[in-house]
């Protein structure tokens, strides 16, 4: 029984193993979801624009030479080459136009170019910009490579008090990355000290009663050629967020990884001994933003990252990653939780322990008390009042392992956006968490390098009924606006969201162009294509339109996020119906399983390519088991019959080919000769010279017949004559 069943078990494990591979294989890899609604360059044309000040030599030549935006409540200040603008958030619907403009020129072009600059990158880029108080901006250029910092009244933008030296605060050129920020009265940034960008640190300033840190100088544990992305203010910490060379992979050669630092921001530095003047609770950690697998697919370097947001009622960022510069390209969208950046700052120390050896866990044993990295009066170190009172053997071990060993997983383990079949990398992010008339939906704007902008209805939670979906590409870059000299830089540099006017500066580096976060005007009175857009910020009205999501709407409204909308019987204009038809394929997940279109109900009958080819093997599989089942119970039943008649019909064990009367028939010899000379088939002395061991009859063995062996009947036969065989001499009469 267990022999007849082995087939069948054979055949579940062979499907099972089949259809793990082919699921395993759909669902491995992110595919690249298709965009909903798509907006042309022709469309975005008319979004409004600036590109500075156009009487402007410097300007009409170079361009605007964009720097950063800071949006303070319904004002929008842009830092750029030589200028600050500030625009009323309130009238930059209609008119494009800043209220008020800071010129900030330098005055040592001359020494720059002694200094082998060329005369193009020798003005004053200002690329700090942020708010010192509620009424006082913090500003710094590169003052033609000698950084300059100064402070300046937010309504009026005029100088407040005297310049302060730029240096480790602001970067010599425009190229070169940094941040910062105000927390607790202390300005940190993170940028380049030098002329020559060989010295990078994390620095703290102009606090009234903190002492002046920085991080270790030149040392490639703390910090290894790093690009500086983004500051926070959170907690007990101040978070700096960057992408550096790995110095735990250099077998591998320069390899880029995400990187989350912290340090206190009641750090007052080490002993005179150890540490002293340099951060004592510097940790960093790897960002983990891959797709899982057998393999896991990593998008390693960050490109931009929100502040703390709410996501699944729990503190997190979110941040635009992409591949290695030699990679395949491809990007993608993580989210993190700041509390699993906080297991990881709380797990072990990795450490190197020779040149040579790969980088470990450092045992627990080996970790001195208090814990490295802790605040000073808080947790472990709540007895030390200062960090300067820490034990030597704590503050060498925080400046020989500042690395975790452990890397921040991401929300779900996967990234909630990936796009890997385009060459353009996303560039930006901003992120609104509260989209919608019931301010339950995540909505992403993606910036990218080849002038788009992507919105994104994002699912984060593991149990949305939903993936996220691509609910609009758009081609923001306008070329009659933005290029200088005929020469475009499509690459998105900022992106800021304005809610209350309904409105996305995307800005670019000769140009900042204002975009509505939805267009549902364009359905008109198609109530179809609006409740299909699955745009938050879309309603459909009672009255009979399509409209912008305003505030304050809690009824009189209809939407279908998640696409379970019933279709209804009212019909759009032809031309509306067609451009929805091939716009409408939202996909379900950012793994690739789409949700089939609403508006064509027959499509329900097609069917996955991958399940078409899983029923054409089970049916191949099972057909050739069935056929070969059939034909043993056939063959099993010819034997046993052909084994019955041996009993009856000796002759039956021989080969039909020899059958001696087969022969006989052959030869004619039953029906020539005389009916008393036939032979007599039932007597036995005929099969005695053919049977082997058989002993012949004396009258059979005559001469002729001597070359016939009695052990090998076949040979025998195919031996003899048929000449012999038809001699009627040879049969003597009985």
């Amino acid at each position: 029984m267990a022999d007849r069943l082995s087939p069948w078990k054979r055949l579940l494990l062979l499907m099972a193993s089949f259809f793990l591979s082919e699921s395993t294989s759909t669902t491995r890899f992110p595919k690249d979801l298709e965009a909903i609604n798509v907006v042309s360059s022709e469309q975005s044309f008319q979004y409004p624009s600036f590109q500075g000040l156009l009487q402007d030599n410097d300007t009409l030549r170079l361009g605007l030479d964009f720097q950063r935006m800071l949006r303070i409540n319904h004002v929008l200040y842009i830092a750029a080459r030589d200028h600050v603008f500030a625009v009323n958030l309130t009238v930059a619907s209609e008119h494009f136009i800043p209220q008020l403009k800071l010129t900030w020129k330098s005055k040592d072009v001359s020494k720059c170019t002694v200094r082998g600059k060329n005369s193009d990158e020798c003005y004053n880029y200002v690329k700090v910009l942020v708010p010192r108080n509620d009424e006082t901006l913090f500003a710094c250029g590169t003052n033609a490579f000698n950084p300059t910092c100064r402070n300046y009244r937010m309504t009026s933008l005029e100088q407040v008090g005297e310049e302060v030296v730029g240096q480790a605060r602001c970067p010599f050129e425009s190229g070169q990355s940094n941040v910062g920020l105000f927390a607790g009265g202390d300005f940190y940034s993170a940028t380049m000290t030098d002329f020559l960008a060989s010295d990078a640190v994390i620095y703290r300033s102009l606090g009234d009663g903190r002492p002046v840190l920085r991080t270790v100088k030149y040392d490639s544990k703390w910090l290894r050629e790093p690009h500086f992305l983004h500051a926070i203010d959170y907690g007990n910490y101040v978070y700096f967020f960057l992408s550096e060379i790995a110095v735990e992979y250099t077998t591998l050669g320069k390899v880029v990884f995400s990187r989350v630092a912290r340090v206190c921001k009641n750090d007052n530095g080490g002993s005179p001994r150890v540490l002293d003047r340099y951060w004592t609770s510097f940790l960093k950690a790897r960002l983990n933003c891959s797709v899982p697998g057998d393999s896991f697919f990593y998008f390693d370097i960050l490109q931009s990252l929100t502040n703390v947001l709410q996501i699944n009622q729990r503190p997190a960022v979110v941040g635009a990653f992409t591949t290695q510069a030699n990679s395949i390209p491809g990007s993608a969208v993580c989210a993190f939780y700041m509390d699993d950046i906080e297991k990881v700052f709380n797990g072990k120390f990795k450490e190197q322990r020779t040149g040579d050896s790969s980088w470990t866990p450092v045992p627990d044993e080996q970790v001195p008390r208090p814990r490295p990295g802790t605040c000073a009066g808080d947790g472990p170190a709540s007895e030390y009042k200062s960090s300067t009172q820490f034990p030597d053997e704590v503050l060498t071990f925080i400046k020989s392992y500042p690395l975790m060993d452990e890397a921040v997983p991401s929300i779900n383990g996967r990234p909630c956006f990936t796009r890997t079949s385009s060459r353009s990398k996303l560039t930006q992010i901003v992120v609104d968490v509260s989209a919608g008339p019931y301010k339950d939906r995540t909505v992403m704007f993606l910036g990218s390098d080849d002038g788009r902008v992507l919105k994104v209805l994002a699912s984060m939670h593991p149990n949305d009924s939903f993936g996220s979906r691509l609910l609009e590409d758009s081609d923001v870059y306008n070329p009659t606006k933005c290029n200088v000299q005929g020469q475009e830089d499509r690459r998105v540099l900022g992106l800021e969201l304005d809610k209350d006017h309904h409105a996305l500066f995307v800005a670019f580096s000769s140009c900042v162009i204002r975009m509505p976060l939805s267009r549902c005007s364009q359905h008109g009175a198609c109530k179809r294509t609006c409740l299909a857009s699955r745009d938050p910020y879309c309603i459909w009205l009672r009255t009979g339109s399509c409209a912008n999501m305003a505030p304050g709407f809690k009824a009189g409204f209809e939407q279908d996020i998640e696409g379970d909308h019933s279709l209804h019987t009212d019909s759009c204009h032809a031309d509306v119906l067609a451009t929805m038809q091939n716009q409408d394929s939202a996909a379900d997940s950012s793994y690739g399983v789409r949700r089939l279109p609403d508006m064509d109900q027959r499509a329900a009958a097609n069917v996955h390519y991958t399940l078409l080819v899983a029923c054409v093997l089970v049916a191949f599989f099972l057909g050739a088991i069935l056929s070969g089942f059939l034909v043993s119970c056939y063959c099993s039943r010819s034997a046993a019959q052909r084994a019955g008649r041996l009993g009856k019909d000796p002759e039956a064990s021989l080969p039909h080919a020899l059958s001696l009367r087969s022969l006989a028939k052959l030869s004619g010899l039953l029906d020539s000769q005389p009916k008393e000379d036939k032979l007599d088939m039932s007597t036995p002395k005929m099969y005695s010279s053919f049977i082997p061991n058989g002993q012949a009859e004396p009258h059979l063995q005559s001469p002729a017949h001597q070359g016939l062996s009695l052990g090998d009947p076949e040979l025998s036969l195919s031996q003899l004559s048929a000449s012999h065989l038809l001699r009627p001499e040879i049969l003597p009469s009985p």
